[in-house]
C-alpha cells in the first residue's frame, strides 16, 4: 500500500509551529526473542486408535501329555488326542497384543495301565509381531510370526486312574494347576479382517498333572492348533512424525524475517523525515508492498487423495481468505512423493489430490470454479527434501 509519510508530517509539523511546542522524536524499537530448540527424533511413530486392534480366534488341533508315562513293559509312550481353542484380545501397538485363550481336549496317559481326563486351561498371553518389530510396520504384510508367553489356570477332572491321593485317601478325581505357557503362532492373511493361523502352545506343570508322582518333576502338555482369525474394528496403524511440521515453521520463519527487514527499513525512513521537520518542502516516499504468500497446505496419507477431518481445516482457511478477497483467483496444485508409485501413477494422484480439494471450495464453501486453477505435478517435481512431505496440495495465486 502506498502512503505518503512526508505530506503526514509535513502537517502535523505545521500544527506543532503554530503552538510553539517542540515535538519530541520517536524511535522504532524491534524486539527479539531467544528460543530454545529442542532436538526431536525425526521418525514415524506408530499407534493403535481407540477400538481398532481387536480380534477373535478360533482353532481346533491336537494334544500330547508329555508325563511320566510308559507301557507295561516300561517303554515311553505318549498318546495324541484332539483339542479346540477360543481366543480373543487387541493389539495395542503394531508390535504387542493381549490375549485370552482357552482350551478344552481329553488326556490320555499311561503309567502301566490306560487311564484317562479331560481338562480346561485358560491362558492370559502376551504376544509380540517378530516382523513389524524387526523388518518394520505393514499392515498390510502376508505373512508374520508372532510368539507368544502367558499364564493361565488349568480344570483337570474325571482322572480313570492315578495314584494321587485325596483327603479321604481315594484316588484324586479332579485337580487345579497354574501352568506358564509359551508358543508361536503363524499367521497367513486370506483377506483384510480374515488370517490363517496355526500355533503350538507348551505348558508347564507340577507333576502331580497327570495324577502319577514319580520320575521328572516337571509335566508338560503340547497343543497345536489351526484356524481363523478375525479382525475388528479394523487393523491398520496411525503414524505421525514429529518433523512434520519443520519445512512449513521455516518457510514461515523466513516471513518473519523479510518482514521485520521491511520494518526496520520503514523505520529508517520515519527517523529521517522525523529529522527534517520542519521541511521546505514535501517528498513521497514509499513503502514498498509486502504480500504474504499463502502458506495454507493440506496433507496426505500415502496412495490416499481423500482430504482427512484433521485437514479440513485448511481447505476451510483458503475458503476463508478468498472470500476477504474476491478479486484474487487460485491455482490449486497437487503432489506426490517419488519413492511410491510410478511416475505416470504419481501423475493421476496428484491430479486427483489437486481435484478433492477443488470439489469441496466449490461444493461445500461456494468458490466460484473461474477463480480456481487445478495442476497435478507429479512425482518429478518434490517441494521437500523430506520424501513423505510432498504427499501434499499447495496453493499459489494466479
Amino acid at each position: 500500500m502506498k502512503k505518503n509519510i512526508l505530506l503526514g508530517f509535513a502537517a502535523c509539523g505545521a500544527m506543532l509551529l503554530s503552538a510553539n511546542v517542540a515535538s519530541a522524536q520517536e524511535t522504532v524499537v524491534i524486539e527479539e526473542a531467544t528460543l530454545t530448540a529442542t532436538d526431536v527424533e525425526c521418525a514415524d511413530h506408530y499407534y493403535v486408535e481407540k477400538g481398532s486392534g481387536w480380534f477373535l480366534q478360533l482353532g481346533a488341533g491336537i494334544n500330547a501329555p508329555f508325563v511320566d508315562s510308559a507301557d507295561k513293559n516300561g517303554d515311553k509312550t505318549t498318546h495324541l488326542t484332539a483339542a479346540y481353542n477360543l481366543g480373543f484380545g487387541k493389539w495395542f501397538s503394531p508390535y504387542l497384543a493381549w490375549r485370552v485363550s482357552g482350551y478344552y481336549g481329553k488326556l490320555h496317559m499311561q503309567y502301566g495301565d490306560y487311564y484317562k481326563a479331560q481338562y480346561a486351561n485358560l491362558n492370559v498371553d502376551l504376544m509380540w509381531d517378530m516382523f513389524n518389530s524387526l523388518g518394520g510396520v505393514n499392515d498390510n504384510r502376508t505373512f508374520s510370526i508372532i510368539p507368544f508367553f502367558g499364564i493361565g489356570g488349568t480344570y483337570v477332572w474325571d482322572f480313570t486312574g492315578g495314584d494321587v491321593l485325596n483327603k479321604h485317601g481315594k484316588v484324586r478325581n479332579n485337580t487345579w494347576l497354574l501352568p506358564v505357557s509359551a508358543g508361536l503362532q503363524l499367521r497367513f492373511r486370506l483377506c483384510e479382517n480374515v488370517d490363517f493361523i496355526a500355533e503350538g502352545r507348551a505348558s508347564l506343570y507340577g507333576d502331580n498333572f497327570s495324577n502319577h508322582v514319580s520320575g521328572d518333576p516337571i509335566e508338560c502338555n503340547v497343543e497345536a492348533t489351526a484356524g481363523l482369525s478375525f479382525a475388528f474394528g479394523g487393523r491398520s496403524y496411525k503414524s505421525y512424525n514429529p518433523c512434520t511440521y519443520l519445512g512449513y515453521i521455516n518457510q514461515l520463519n523466513g516471513q518473519i524475517n523479510d518482514l521485520r527487514g521491511s520494518l526496520a527499513t520503514c523505520g529508517a525512513a520515519l527517523a529521517a523525515a522525523e529529522a527534517q521537520l520542519p521541511c521546505p518542502e514535501v517528498v513521497a516516499v514509499e513503502c514498498p508492498e509486502v504480500q504474504a504468500p499463502l502458506m495454507t497446505t493440506v496433507r496426505f496419507s500415502i496412495n490416499s487423495a481423500k482430504v482427512t477431518s484433521k485437514e479440513m481445516v485448511n481447505v476451510f482457511n483458503i475458503a476463508q481468505w478468498m472470500k476477504a478477497n474476491p478479486d484474487a483467483k487460485v491455482v490449486i496444485k497437487g503432489y506426490a512423493d517419488k519413492k511410491t508409485g510410478t511416475a505416470s501413477y504419481n501423475q493421476k494422484l496428484s491430479e486427483r489430490r489437486a481435484q478433492s480439494v477443488y470439489n469441496i471450495l466449490t461444493k461445500e464453501y461456494g468458490v466460484a470454479a473461474d477463480r480456481l486453477t487445478m495442476k497435478g505435478e507429479g512425482s518429478g517435481s518434490q517441494i521437500y527434501d523430506t520424501n513423505d512431505w510432498n504427499r501434499i496440495v499447495i496453493f499459489s495465486q494466479d
